[in-house]
């Protein structure tokens, strides 16, 4: 798998998700949560606390006998890991020189001593203020981490990318679940544009905290619209739309559409120029600033479908999309 591809996923220690540390050997200097924020890590000159120099990341002491410190994390929702960023930034003399990542399942409960440990990520060298990124091959579901930094240092952050667990078979056909959500395993795939906001954005839990909690797309000074392409968790039809402009006022789009297909084989990449092709699931819809639109007798029904295409006319931002709908066992020709 291809870093590009593994970022597309969500960040299952997200402490947004309530990942939270559950145990650590040691955060002298740094508090270890601070290591699952979703911020990008700042830099604070001249500040300091009663233990030293203020760093945004976990930061153990300067180790000064035998062992390693590490991290036990419980991710806010259990999922298949599938890649990993190991964040140093900002920590220059004082980063791990290496780290690596193992799980476990325990989904009763936090993990005891004689939990069983499954290690992912063998040691990696790291190196100070970078990003390390990892793919992880792995089809197994997992609860909990455990990160381990060799011996002691800084992390600015951990991000570990996955796909949430969803026993399927515990969800009735006649059950409606918001399938592209990302805690239903929706991903978003492609975009147009994404100068301001990220296109993963329109698929997190809850409402925007604020503009950069969405898709925001730079002013369009040439002919055509802005669109994002997205990946629902499952199969499904859908009988329910909201589109959703919180915080978006002098900068939301005039109007959008959807298209939607059941797609069948090849890969995420050639998924750009299908989609031109694809059904009309949505017409044409006047949005608003600031608010959430709901759209049930507009939608088109087309059966089934894997795959849609936001579009928006002819740029601006938009916080959340929601499809909910009725799983589906059933493909179509």
């Amino acid at each position: 798998m291809s870093t590009t591809t593994f970022l597309k996923h969500i960040n299952l220690a997200d402490a947004r998700l309530g990942s939270k540390a559950i145990y650590v050997t040691d955060d002298w200097f740094a508090a270890v949560d601070r290591m699952l924020q979703p911020q990008a890590p700042v830099w604070k000159e001249g500040v300091f606390d009663d233990n030293g120099k203020w760093m945004d990341g976990w930061e153990s002491r300067r180790k000064r006998f035998e062992g390693y410190d590490f991290t036990v994390i419980k991710l806010g929702v259990p999922g298949v890991i599938k890649g990993v960023d190991i964040d140093t930034s900002f920590f220059t003399g004082n980063f791990p020189p290496s780290a690596s990542l193992e799980a476990c399942f325990c989904p009763e409960g936090d993990p005891t001593d004689t939990a069983e440990w499954t290690e992912l990520l063998s040691a990696v060298s790291l190196k100070g203020d970078s990003q390390h990124l990892h793919a992880i091959n792995d089809d197994r579901p997992w609860t909990h981490i455990r990160f381990n930094i060799f011996p002691d240092g800084g992390v600015a952050r951990l991000k570990v990318y996955g796909i949430p667990y969803l026993d399927w078979s515990e969800i009735g056909n006649d059950q409606e679940i918001d399938l592209v959500a990302s805690l239903s395993g929706g991903r978003a795939l492609a975009c147009s544009d994404e100068h301001f906001g990220t296109m993963s954005n329109i698929l997190n839990p809850g409402r925007g905290i604020n503009m950069g909690d969405g898709w925001e797309t730079a002013r369009r000074r040439t002919p055509g619209n802005d669109w994002v392409i997205v990946a629902l968790g499952h199969p499904g039809e859908i009988s329910r739309i909201v589109v959703d402009t919180l915080h978006f006022k002098g900068n939301y789009p005039d109007s959008c559409s959807i298209q939607a297909a059941y797609v069948k084989g090849g890969t995420d990449e050639q998924i750009e120029t299908q989609s031109l092709f694809w059904k009309e699931l949505l017409p044409a819809q006047k949005l608003e600033m600031h608010q959430e639109h709901e759209f049930a007798e507009q939608i088109n029904n087309i059966g089934p479908i894997t795959h849609v295409r936001l579009n928006i006319f002819p740029d601006g931002g938009v916080s959340r999309l929601r499809l909910f709908g009725n799983i589906s066992n059933k493909k179509t020709d």
